[in-house]
Protein backbone atom coordinates (compact mmCIF):
# COMPACT_ATOMS: atom_id res chain seq x y z
CA UNK A 1 0.00 0.00 0.00
CA UNK A 2 3.04 2.30 1.17
CA UNK A 3 4.40 1.56 -1.97
CA UNK A 4 1.66 2.30 -4.15
CA UNK A 5 0.88 6.01 -2.67
CA UNK A 6 4.92 6.74 -3.20
CA UNK A 7 4.63 5.77 -6.81
CA UNK A 8 3.57 9.21 -8.01
CA UNK A 9 6.49 11.14 -6.26
CA UNK A 10 9.04 8.62 -8.69
CA UNK A 11 7.39 9.86 -11.21
CA UNK A 12 9.64 12.80 -12.40
CA UNK A 13 8.52 16.11 -12.34
CA UNK A 14 11.71 18.02 -14.54
CA UNK A 15 10.43 20.61 -16.75
CA UNK A 16 10.89 19.88 -20.59
CA UNK A 17 14.22 21.58 -22.07
CA UNK A 18 13.67 24.85 -23.81
CA UNK A 19 14.37 22.79 -27.35
CA UNK A 20 12.04 19.66 -26.27
CA UNK A 21 8.98 22.19 -25.00
CA UNK A 22 9.12 24.17 -28.54
CA UNK A 23 8.58 20.98 -30.41
CA UNK A 24 5.70 19.59 -28.23
CA UNK A 25 3.93 22.80 -28.20
CA UNK A 26 3.98 23.45 -32.17
CA UNK A 27 3.22 19.84 -32.29
CA UNK A 28 0.20 20.44 -30.35
CA UNK A 29 -0.96 23.83 -32.01
CA UNK A 30 0.34 23.12 -35.65
CA UNK A 31 -2.77 21.29 -36.51
CA UNK A 32 -5.11 23.50 -34.96
CA UNK A 33 -3.58 27.04 -36.58
CA UNK A 34 -3.56 25.51 -40.00
CA UNK A 35 -7.17 23.79 -39.91
CA UNK A 36 -9.29 25.52 -41.74
CA UNK A 37 -12.66 26.15 -40.58
CA UNK A 38 -15.28 24.75 -42.95
CA UNK A 39 -18.26 27.31 -43.70
CA UNK A 40 -21.37 26.84 -45.60
CA UNK A 41 -21.31 28.28 -48.87
CA UNK A 42 -24.36 30.84 -47.57
CA UNK A 43 -22.96 32.49 -44.91
CA UNK A 44 -19.53 32.48 -47.06
CA UNK A 45 -21.57 34.24 -49.84
CA UNK A 46 -23.63 36.54 -47.68
CA UNK A 47 -23.66 39.95 -48.93
CA UNK A 48 -21.64 42.45 -46.84
CA UNK A 49 -22.90 45.63 -48.03
CA UNK A 50 -25.90 46.92 -50.12
CA UNK A 51 -24.84 46.74 -53.16
CA UNK A 52 -24.20 42.96 -53.42
CA UNK A 53 -28.09 42.26 -52.63
CA UNK A 54 -29.79 41.08 -55.71
CA UNK A 55 -32.72 41.94 -57.44
CA UNK A 56 -34.52 43.93 -54.59
CA UNK A 57 -33.90 47.49 -56.20
CA UNK A 58 -36.67 49.46 -54.41
CA UNK A 59 -35.66 48.04 -50.94
CA UNK A 60 -32.09 48.85 -51.48
CA UNK A 61 -32.53 52.42 -52.86
CA UNK A 62 -34.95 53.55 -50.13
CA UNK A 63 -32.28 52.36 -47.56
CA UNK A 64 -29.36 53.70 -49.25
CA UNK A 65 -30.80 57.15 -49.02
CA UNK A 66 -31.74 56.34 -45.50
CA UNK A 67 -27.83 55.28 -44.90
CA UNK A 68 -26.89 58.94 -46.25
CA UNK A 69 -29.04 60.33 -43.79
CA UNK A 70 -28.09 58.40 -41.19
CA UNK A 71 -31.81 57.77 -40.00
CA UNK A 72 -33.66 55.28 -40.64
CA UNK A 73 -37.59 54.27 -39.84
CA UNK A 74 -39.10 51.54 -38.41
CA UNK A 75 -38.89 48.15 -40.97
CA UNK A 76 -40.99 45.21 -41.68
CA UNK A 77 -39.95 43.07 -44.42
CA UNK A 78 -41.62 40.52 -46.52
CA UNK A 79 -42.18 37.77 -48.82
CA UNK A 80 -40.83 34.27 -49.49
CA UNK A 81 -37.95 32.35 -47.68
CA UNK A 82 -34.56 32.81 -49.40
CA UNK A 83 -35.20 35.92 -51.16
CA UNK A 84 -32.15 38.53 -48.93
CA UNK A 85 -34.98 39.96 -46.43
CA UNK A 86 -31.80 38.81 -43.13
CA UNK A 87 -29.25 39.67 -45.46
CA UNK A 88 -30.37 42.68 -46.13
CA UNK A 89 -31.07 44.61 -43.08
CA UNK A 90 -28.09 43.06 -41.74
CA UNK A 91 -26.13 44.41 -44.52
CA UNK A 92 -27.50 48.50 -44.06
CA UNK A 93 -26.42 48.00 -40.37
CA UNK A 94 -22.96 47.53 -41.51
CA UNK A 95 -23.18 50.45 -43.25
CA UNK A 96 -24.57 52.46 -41.12
CA UNK A 97 -22.34 51.78 -37.78
CA UNK A 98 -19.28 50.21 -39.21
CA UNK A 99 -17.61 47.02 -38.15
CA UNK A 100 -16.55 47.96 -34.81
CA UNK A 101 -20.16 49.16 -33.20
CA UNK A 102 -22.09 46.53 -35.28
CA UNK A 103 -22.07 44.11 -32.26
CA UNK A 104 -22.69 46.72 -29.64
CA UNK A 105 -25.84 48.56 -31.54
CA UNK A 106 -27.65 45.46 -33.07
CA UNK A 107 -29.61 42.91 -31.61
CA UNK A 108 -31.01 40.13 -33.38
CA UNK A 109 -33.67 37.52 -32.29
CA UNK A 110 -34.64 34.84 -34.31
CA UNK A 111 -37.35 32.25 -33.91
CA UNK A 112 -35.04 30.10 -32.13
CA UNK A 113 -34.76 32.16 -29.47
CA UNK A 114 -37.60 32.24 -26.58
CA UNK A 115 -39.40 35.36 -27.66
CA UNK A 116 -42.50 35.53 -25.45
CA UNK A 117 -43.90 37.93 -23.92
CA UNK A 118 -41.55 37.78 -20.87
CA UNK A 119 -38.53 38.11 -23.02
CA UNK A 120 -39.95 41.46 -25.33
CA UNK A 121 -40.61 42.72 -21.98
CA UNK A 122 -37.45 42.30 -20.35
CA UNK A 123 -34.47 41.62 -22.96
CA UNK A 124 -36.22 44.04 -25.82
CA UNK A 125 -36.72 47.05 -23.40
CA UNK A 126 -33.69 46.62 -21.74
CA UNK A 127 -32.16 47.02 -24.97
CA UNK A 128 -33.92 49.62 -26.15
CA UNK A 129 -33.72 51.68 -23.47
CA UNK A 130 -30.20 52.38 -23.52
CA UNK A 131 -28.42 55.12 -24.82
CA UNK A 132 -25.64 55.14 -27.38
CA UNK A 133 -22.93 57.59 -27.80
CA UNK A 134 -19.60 57.21 -29.97
CA UNK A 135 -18.35 57.95 -33.23
CA UNK A 136 -16.89 55.69 -35.78
CA UNK A 137 -12.92 55.13 -36.53
CA UNK A 138 -13.30 55.70 -39.95
CA UNK A 139 -15.14 59.45 -39.52
CA UNK A 140 -18.82 58.27 -40.98
CA UNK A 141 -21.55 59.88 -39.51
CA UNK A 142 -22.94 57.59 -37.32
CA UNK A 143 -26.36 57.69 -36.03
CA UNK A 144 -27.54 58.15 -32.53
CA UNK A 145 -29.94 54.89 -32.38
CA UNK A 146 -30.00 51.44 -32.14
CA UNK A 147 -31.32 48.16 -34.12
CA UNK A 148 -33.71 45.62 -32.83
CA UNK A 149 -34.08 42.77 -35.82
CA UNK A 150 -36.74 40.21 -34.80
CA UNK A 151 -36.37 37.23 -38.11
CA UNK A 152 -39.67 35.30 -38.55
CA UNK A 153 -41.94 37.41 -36.24
CA UNK A 154 -44.94 35.52 -37.82
CA UNK A 155 -44.29 33.23 -35.38
CA UNK A 156 -44.27 35.39 -32.31
CA UNK A 157 -47.49 35.34 -29.98
CA UNK A 158 -49.96 37.80 -30.61
CA UNK A 159 -49.50 39.24 -26.78
CA UNK A 160 -45.90 39.37 -27.23
CA UNK A 161 -46.32 41.15 -30.59
CA UNK A 162 -48.99 43.35 -28.67
CA UNK A 163 -45.79 44.24 -25.43
CA UNK A 164 -43.86 45.57 -28.73
CA UNK A 165 -46.09 47.84 -30.08
CA UNK A 166 -45.86 49.55 -26.78
CA UNK A 167 -41.74 49.61 -26.92
CA UNK A 168 -41.58 50.53 -30.77
CA UNK A 169 -44.03 53.98 -29.49
CA UNK A 170 -41.78 54.49 -26.08
CA UNK A 171 -38.02 54.14 -27.45
CA UNK A 172 -38.53 55.98 -31.20
CA UNK A 173 -35.49 58.57 -30.10
CA UNK A 174 -33.23 55.49 -29.25
CA UNK A 175 -34.00 52.38 -31.29
CA UNK A 176 -34.82 51.41 -34.49
CA UNK A 177 -37.46 48.26 -35.00
CA UNK A 178 -36.80 45.94 -37.90
CA UNK A 179 -39.36 43.20 -37.96
CA UNK A 180 -38.65 40.13 -41.20
CA UNK A 181 -41.19 37.87 -41.85
CA UNK A 182 -42.99 35.00 -44.56
CA UNK A 183 -46.94 35.84 -43.93
CA UNK A 184 -47.91 39.83 -43.44
CA UNK A 185 -51.03 38.84 -42.05
CA UNK A 186 -49.62 37.45 -38.58
CA UNK A 187 -48.85 40.48 -37.50
CA UNK A 188 -50.88 43.16 -36.20
CA UNK A 189 -52.22 45.82 -37.50
CA UNK A 190 -51.08 48.25 -34.73
CA UNK A 191 -47.51 47.43 -35.78
CA UNK A 192 -47.96 47.22 -39.40
CA UNK A 193 -49.50 51.12 -38.83
CA UNK A 194 -45.92 51.62 -37.51
CA UNK A 195 -43.61 50.50 -40.05
CA UNK A 196 -42.21 51.23 -43.69
CA UNK A 197 -43.31 47.76 -45.24
CA UNK A 198 -41.48 46.38 -47.86
CA UNK A 199 -42.13 43.48 -50.01
CA UNK A 200 -39.45 40.95 -51.42
CA UNK A 201 -39.97 39.69 -54.39
CA UNK A 202 -39.05 35.72 -55.54
CA UNK A 203 -35.37 35.58 -57.59
CA UNK A 204 -35.85 35.70 -60.80
CA UNK A 205 -34.55 32.89 -63.13
CA UNK A 206 -31.54 35.00 -64.73
CA UNK A 207 -30.24 36.30 -61.08
CA UNK A 208 -30.15 33.02 -59.51
CA UNK A 209 -28.28 31.06 -62.54
CA UNK A 210 -25.97 34.14 -62.66
CA UNK A 211 -25.19 34.31 -58.73
CA UNK A 212 -24.94 30.26 -59.04
CA UNK A 213 -22.36 30.61 -61.67
CA UNK A 214 -20.22 32.91 -59.50
CA UNK A 215 -20.36 30.67 -56.24
CA UNK A 216 -19.35 28.11 -58.91
CA UNK A 217 -16.52 29.50 -60.30
CA UNK A 218 -15.39 30.63 -57.00
CA UNK A 219 -15.44 27.43 -55.71
CA UNK A 220 -13.97 25.80 -58.48
CA UNK A 221 -16.72 23.53 -59.05
CA UNK A 222 -17.76 22.06 -62.66
CA UNK A 223 -21.39 22.48 -63.31
CA UNK A 224 -23.30 21.22 -66.48
CA UNK A 225 -26.19 24.29 -68.01
CA UNK A 226 -28.35 22.16 -67.27
CA UNK A 227 -27.86 21.40 -63.86
CA UNK A 228 -28.01 24.92 -63.55
CA UNK A 229 -31.37 25.30 -65.38
CA UNK A 230 -32.63 22.66 -62.51
CA UNK A 231 -31.47 23.92 -59.95
CA UNK A 232 -33.14 27.06 -60.38
CA UNK A 233 -36.39 25.14 -61.25
CA UNK A 234 -36.03 23.26 -58.13
CA UNK A 235 -35.69 26.05 -55.43
CA UNK A 236 -38.60 28.31 -57.12
CA UNK A 237 -37.15 30.94 -56.72
CA UNK A 238 -35.17 30.78 -53.03
CA UNK A 239 -31.62 31.43 -53.87
CA UNK A 240 -30.34 30.13 -50.17
CA UNK A 241 -32.15 27.02 -51.31
CA UNK A 242 -30.21 26.55 -54.23
CA UNK A 243 -26.71 27.42 -53.09
CA UNK A 244 -27.33 24.83 -50.35
CA UNK A 245 -28.38 22.30 -52.51
CA UNK A 246 -25.07 23.03 -55.31
CA UNK A 247 -22.81 22.43 -51.80
CA UNK A 248 -24.56 19.13 -51.09
CA UNK A 249 -24.31 18.07 -54.75
CA UNK A 250 -20.33 19.12 -54.75
CA UNK A 251 -20.02 17.13 -51.91
CA UNK A 252 -21.58 14.14 -53.45
CA UNK A 253 -19.41 14.20 -56.91
CA UNK A 254 -16.71 14.47 -54.79
CA UNK A 255 -15.07 17.24 -57.24
CA UNK A 256 -16.54 15.74 -60.46
CA UNK A 257 -18.89 17.47 -62.58
CA UNK A 258 -22.57 18.22 -61.18
CA UNK A 259 -25.02 16.89 -63.60
CA UNK A 260 -28.83 17.26 -63.62
CA UNK A 261 -29.48 13.44 -62.62
CA UNK A 262 -27.42 14.40 -59.15
CA UNK A 263 -29.04 17.58 -58.24
CA UNK A 264 -32.59 15.82 -58.93
CA UNK A 265 -31.20 13.09 -56.24
CA UNK A 266 -30.00 15.83 -53.89
CA UNK A 267 -33.02 17.90 -54.06
CA UNK A 268 -35.67 14.67 -53.77
CA UNK A 269 -37.84 15.48 -56.40
CA UNK A 270 -39.28 12.79 -58.34
CA UNK A 271 -38.12 11.72 -61.61
CA UNK A 272 -39.95 12.76 -64.67
CA UNK A 273 -40.44 8.88 -66.28
CA UNK A 274 -41.85 8.16 -62.79
CA UNK A 275 -44.18 10.63 -62.94
CA UNK A 276 -45.04 9.60 -66.36
CA UNK A 277 -45.43 5.87 -65.46
CA UNK A 278 -47.67 6.65 -62.88
CA UNK A 279 -50.06 8.36 -65.29
CA UNK A 280 -49.69 5.53 -68.22
CA UNK A 281 -50.70 3.34 -64.81
CA UNK A 282 -53.50 5.48 -64.45
CA UNK A 283 -54.94 6.06 -67.79
CA UNK A 284 -54.45 1.95 -68.38
CA UNK A 285 -57.49 1.68 -66.09
CA UNK A 286 -55.79 -1.48 -64.27
CA UNK A 287 -56.10 -0.77 -60.35
CA UNK A 288 -53.76 -3.28 -59.42
CA UNK A 289 -51.49 -1.53 -61.86
CA UNK A 290 -51.94 1.85 -60.32
CA UNK A 291 -51.39 0.02 -56.83
CA UNK A 292 -48.45 -1.71 -57.33
CA UNK A 293 -46.67 1.58 -58.99
CA UNK A 294 -47.74 3.90 -55.97
CA UNK A 295 -46.51 1.42 -53.83
CA UNK A 296 -43.17 1.41 -55.40
CA UNK A 297 -42.64 5.18 -55.42
CA UNK A 298 -43.34 5.18 -51.83
CA UNK A 299 -40.71 2.25 -50.89
CA UNK A 300 -38.30 4.38 -53.39
CA UNK A 301 -38.58 7.12 -50.37
CA UNK A 302 -40.22 9.42 -51.61
CA UNK A 303 -42.01 12.57 -50.36
CA UNK A 304 -46.05 12.59 -50.57
CA UNK A 305 -46.23 16.26 -50.61
CA UNK A 306 -43.65 16.38 -53.53
CA UNK A 307 -45.36 14.03 -55.27
CA UNK A 308 -48.86 16.35 -55.15
CA UNK A 309 -47.05 19.55 -56.27
CA UNK A 310 -45.07 17.74 -58.69
CA UNK A 311 -48.22 16.61 -59.93
CA UNK A 312 -50.04 19.29 -59.36
CA UNK A 313 -48.13 21.44 -62.46
CA UNK A 314 -48.49 18.34 -64.61
CA UNK A 315 -52.10 18.27 -64.44
CA UNK A 316 -52.67 22.33 -65.11
CA UNK A 317 -50.22 22.20 -68.09
CA UNK A 318 -52.12 18.92 -69.83
CA UNK A 319 -54.27 19.76 -72.79
CA UNK A 320 -56.36 16.39 -72.83
CA UNK A 321 -58.31 17.19 -69.63
CA UNK A 322 -61.26 19.93 -69.67
CA UNK A 323 -61.47 22.66 -67.23
CA UNK A 324 -63.54 20.70 -65.21
CA UNK A 325 -62.02 18.03 -65.18
CA UNK A 326 -59.05 20.01 -63.47
CA UNK A 327 -60.88 21.37 -60.99
CA UNK A 328 -62.25 18.01 -59.65
CA UNK A 329 -58.59 16.71 -59.69
CA UNK A 330 -57.29 19.77 -58.31
CA UNK A 331 -60.32 19.46 -55.25
CA UNK A 332 -59.22 15.95 -54.65
CA UNK A 333 -55.07 16.93 -54.47
CA UNK A 334 -55.79 19.77 -51.80
CA UNK A 335 -57.92 17.18 -49.64
CA UNK A 336 -54.95 14.94 -50.07
CA UNK A 337 -52.67 17.69 -48.78
CA UNK A 338 -54.87 18.57 -45.88
CA UNK A 339 -55.45 14.78 -44.79
CA UNK A 340 -51.13 14.52 -44.94
CA UNK A 341 -50.87 17.30 -43.22
CA UNK A 342 -53.07 15.53 -40.39
CA UNK A 343 -50.63 12.74 -40.58
CA UNK A 344 -52.82 10.54 -42.35
CA UNK A 345 -51.16 7.67 -44.36
CA UNK A 346 -49.48 8.31 -47.44
CA UNK A 347 -50.28 5.08 -48.97
CA UNK A 348 -54.20 4.95 -49.18
CA UNK A 349 -54.13 9.47 -49.88
CA UNK A 350 -51.51 8.63 -52.68
CA UNK A 351 -54.20 5.39 -54.10
CA UNK A 352 -57.11 7.94 -53.49
CA UNK A 353 -55.73 10.61 -55.38
CA UNK A 354 -54.34 8.10 -58.30
CA UNK A 355 -58.46 6.96 -58.40
CA UNK A 356 -59.56 10.32 -58.98
CA UNK A 357 -56.97 11.19 -61.74
CA UNK A 358 -57.52 7.26 -63.20
CA UNK A 359 -61.03 8.30 -63.32
CA UNK A 360 -61.12 11.55 -65.16
CA UNK A 361 -58.33 10.27 -67.77
CA UNK A 362 -60.69 7.14 -68.61
CA UNK A 363 -63.53 9.81 -69.07
CA UNK A 364 -61.39 12.70 -71.21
Amino acid sequence: MQAFLKGPSSISTKPLPAKEKGTAATAGGSGEGKRIRPVPWVEKYRPKCMDEVAFQEEVVAMLKKCLQGADLPNLLFYGPPGTGKTSTILAAARELFGPELFRQRVLELNASDERGIQVIREKVKRFAQLTVSGSRSDGKPCPPFKIVILDEADSMTSAAQAALRRTMEKESKTTRFCLICNYISRIIEPITSRCSKFRFKPLSDKIQRQRLLEVAEKENVAVSSEAISHLVHVSEGDLRKAITLLQSATRLTGGKEVTEKIVTEIAGVIPREMLDGLLASCQSGSFEKLEAVTKNLINEGYAATQLINQLHDIIVEREDLSDKQKSIIAEKLAEVDKCLADGSDEFLQLTSLCAVVMEQLQNS
